[in-house]
């Protein structure tokens, strides 16, 4: 992603982004989510050169974390014929950011803009058929009981 890329995104959107980062490096390493959180705030307080995590990337770590398997049962629902551990992983993680929005976090975001934030991220972090397919299944999971 270009800086200018980075710089463009609201502040909110900027911390979606941020939670999408350390889930990949979750993921990625094979190691805990808030572990990696901890990690990467650990290193923001060491080091006055690397950013900060946001509050709102902690809520979306910290609420992701504790509904993963609901989140990915979610998601997997709303699969046609394809399996979550088979979608990439920007892709994945986007998904679980935006399901976690819809679904379990506290502080309620309409769906309209849960769906616009996605896949504004996936434009800019995935390939071209990327956005609309996470539009498509976010839009599936919005529409859950």
């Amino acid at each position: 992603m270009t800086q200018d890329a980075l710089a463009a995104f609201p502040a909110r959107r900027k911390a979606r982004k941020r939670a999408v980062d350390i889930l990949y490096e979750a993921e990625q390493r094979d190691q805990p989510i808030l572990d990696v959180l901890e990690a990467r705030r650990t290193l923001a307080m060491r080091d006055p050169q690397m950013p900060g995590i946001p509050e709102y990337t902690m809520s979306l770590i910290e609420g992701i974390a504790k509904f993963l398997d609901p989140i990915d049962d979610a998601i997997e629902f709303c699969l046609d014929d394809w399996r979550l551990d088979r979608i990439a992983a920007v892709d994945r993680n986007i998904l679980r950011v935006g399901a976690f929005e819809l679904r379990h976090a506290q502080d309620k975001v309409d769906t309209a803009v849960v769906l616009s934030e996605a896949v504004k991220i996936a434009e800019v972090l995935c390939g071209e058929d990327s956005p609309s397919f996470i539009n498509g299944v976010l839009q599936s999971v919005s529409q859950m009981p």
